[in-house]
């Protein structure tokens, strides 16, 4: 089903108040009113329309989950959906439910009014194309993925009732990026996959910058020297300065995240973390005692 901007078809802001939401649907509701255009198709349609987007738009709630879920284009089952097209009777605004229920027109000022007395709903909405039937229902998960998958992009297989599907998981992807496999579910409702990404043993990741800790020998650290370090493109060189201490951070420009709209990648920190060795040579401890000997001389 298509996507439908409810503030477009009333022709208001999505920052509108209540008061301009139902303004804009008056005029609108008198403007496309079936017996102020009898026999057109295409005005019955846009009245239709017009009342569907007023039952949500003037519902506080179902505003709320509306502008939170609608520009996905697929909105929580139950929220504002009913069984005329959206429109839920008991949600009519004043204005719709006198229209409707016998006062017409006659309430604004004698401006014309409906003919006969009371419109029966179930008789309108027949004839404007008859009972709409729900939206096919959504079905929604979870799926995982390494922190090195959701950078590279990978591909997974997963099951929807007897069926297997091939999802492409997008290189870039982040935790709680949306999949959108669109009539895919049972019934013809789309499949929705939360991507998760899981915490890696080395890497993690804060905005478009990643941080790894490395390995640095003590004498490296004292002395200044290259190390190989990780990082999720592979293991690159990398230069320590003299003196550096446990906790220093390097940065390497460009060897972080993917940012969005492809404008290149954040930064990698390299956090330095001295290693001390567990054990040593007798020729290693003499040059060690040596070397305290003329720290404390």
């Amino acid at each position: 089903m298509a996507y439908k901007d409810y503030y477009e078809t009333l022709g208001v802001s999505r920052s509108a108040s209540d008061a301009e939401i139902k303004s804009a649907y008056r005029r609108l509701a008198k403007q496309y009113h079936p017996d102020k255009n009898p026999g057109d198709a295409a005005a019955a349609e846009r009245f239709k329309e017009i009342n569907e987007a007023n039952a949500v738009l003037s519902d506080p709630e179902k505003r709320r989950l509306y502008d939170q879920y609608g520009h996905t284009g697929q909105v929580p089952p139950g929220a504002y959906s009913g069984d005329m097209g959206g429109v839920d009777p008991s949600q009519f605004s004043d204005f719709f439910r006198d229209l409707f229920m016998g006062g017409g027109f006659g309430n604004l000022g004698g401006r014309g009014g409906v003919r006969g007395g009371a419109v029966n709903l179930e008789d309108l909405f027949a004839g404007m194309g008859g009972t709409a039937t729900r939206r096919p229902q959504p079905v929604e998960g979870d799926l995982q993925v390494t922190l090195r998958e959701a950078f590279e992009g990978t591909r997974r297989t997963v099951a929807v009732g007897d069926r297997r599907l091939e999802v492409g998981v997008p290189a870039g992807s982040r935790d709680g990026t949306r999949l959108r496999l669109g009539g895919q579910a049972p019934g013809g409702g789309d499949v929705i996959l939360n991507v998760r990404v899981q915490p890696d043993p080395i890497f993690s990741l804060e905005g478009d910058d990643v941080t790894v800790r490395a390995e640095v020998p003590v004498t490296v650290a004292v002395l200044g020297g290259e190390v190989r370090v990780p990082t999720l493109g592979g293991d690159v060189s990398l230069r320590i300065p003299a003196g550096s201490s446990s906790g220093r951070r390097l940065r390497l420009r460009g060897q972080g995240w993917p940012q969005a709209g492809g404008r290149g990648r954040g930064d990698l920190f390299v956090e330095i973390a001295i290693r001390v060795p567990s054990s040593l040579t007798p020729e290693e401890r003499e040059l060690y005692e040596r070397l305290e000997a003329l720290r404390t001389s």
